[in-house]
């Protein structure tokens, strides 16, 4: 089972900053979706920063969500880590 999502930032173009209960961060672009049903009110770029976390996944008040485990599968590991604390001089 993968670990389940516990924060969503959005990134241009679609795409979410995702952080894990592992705490790892991964990106999910979402725009191959927005052509799918519910998904498709997603292009709309308001509704889609609407993106909330509830019961470790992600879901938007239109009523799409998206079971964490098939977001665990298309998401890549967030390139551009900022390390979490400075070196000590």
């Amino acid at each position: 089972m993968s670990p389940r999502i516990k924060d969503a930032q959005c990134l241009d173009d679609h795409k979410l900053l995702l952080t894990f209960t592992s705490m790892e961060r991964r990106v999910l672009d979402v725009s191959p979706f927005l052509s799918f049903g519910v998904f498709q009110k997603l292009r709309d770029v308001e509704m889609f920063r609407e993106v909330r976390v509830g019961f470790g996944t992600i879901e938007w008040p239109c009523g799409a969500d998206l079971d964490p485990e098939f977001v665990w599968g298309k998401s890549v590991p967030f390139a551009n880590e900022i390390p979490a604390r400075l070196p000590s001089t």
